[in-house]
């Protein structure tokens, strides 16, 4: 069966699983499935179910599973970008959007001395990176963390290279000094940069200074481009 019309469905246990009622609107209103029409189901966790529909009912549709496909990662290396929420929010979801399609493991936005948002509705941005997943036909669904301060970010235990892209005369280029494949811990910081004292706090807790380039970037566009880089440099 071709992997197409993919609904959401975390923590499928049964032969029979009934989708949501946001899933089961789309699939039943939007898309006008009924009885017997085939659909994929994606767990989020590397899964994607072959299913049909025995119950169309648009406020729980209910699907039997025929088979299931275990999906591997592209790549064993761990990726997790925290970055500050832009003031206009549709640039941080574009963000959250282009790096599931390129693949990323984990994002958590982060709050620093500049940043000029100060909050971020989870459910909202949850919703993008679902959609995202979906379209680009991913079997994981990345973590998603809620807004966390940068000073405590710092200070907490991470697994692999850990890496504060900058723009206050970093001289290093990411893809000079990262290692292919070692987990990546990569903070981007907001509109008018991290501050020297983050940037200080970061150094004394093993992060290392990078440069992306001479241009300057968008804090989304650097997001992005991190992200790719490190991708790119595990499928050579």
């Amino acid at each position: 069966m071709k992997i197409d019309r993919i609904f959401y469905a975390p923590e499928i246990q049964l032969d029979l699983h009934a989708l949501n009622d946001i899933e089961s609107k789309h699939c039943i209103k939007v898309l006008r499935l009924k009885i017997g029409d085939e659909i994929v189901l994606n767990d989020g966790v590397g899964n994607f179910y072959f299913c049909e529909i025995i119950d169309d009912n648009y406020k729980k549709c209910i699907v039997q599973i025929k088979s299931k496909q275990e999906v591997e990662k592209t790549t064993s290396v761990n990726i997790h970008i925290a970055i500050a929420p832009t003031k206009n929010i549709d640039r941080f979801e574009w963000f959250l959007e282009k790096t599931t399609e390129i693949g990323i493991d984990e994002i958590t936005p982060i709050l620093c001395e500049r940043s000029e948002r100060k909050d971020v509705k989870i459910e909202r941005v949850e919703k993008i990176v679902i959609s995202a997943m979906k379209q680009s036909l991913k079997a994981h669904l990345p973590k998603l963390n809620s807004l966390t301060s940068f000073s405590t970010l710092v200070k907490t235990p991470l697994d692999g290279e850990k890496y504060i892209a900058h723009c206050n005369n970093a001289t290093e280029n990411l893809v000079e000094i990262y290692k292919k494949g070692t987990n990546a811990f990569i903070l981007i910081g907001p509109e008018g940069d991290f501050t020297e004292k983050e940037i200080k706090l970061a150094k004394e807790n093993n992060f290392k200074e990078i440069s992306l380039g001479k241009s300057r970037l968008r804090t989304e566009t650097a997001g992005i481009v991190v992200c790719d880089i490190i991708n790119v440099l595990n499928s050579i």
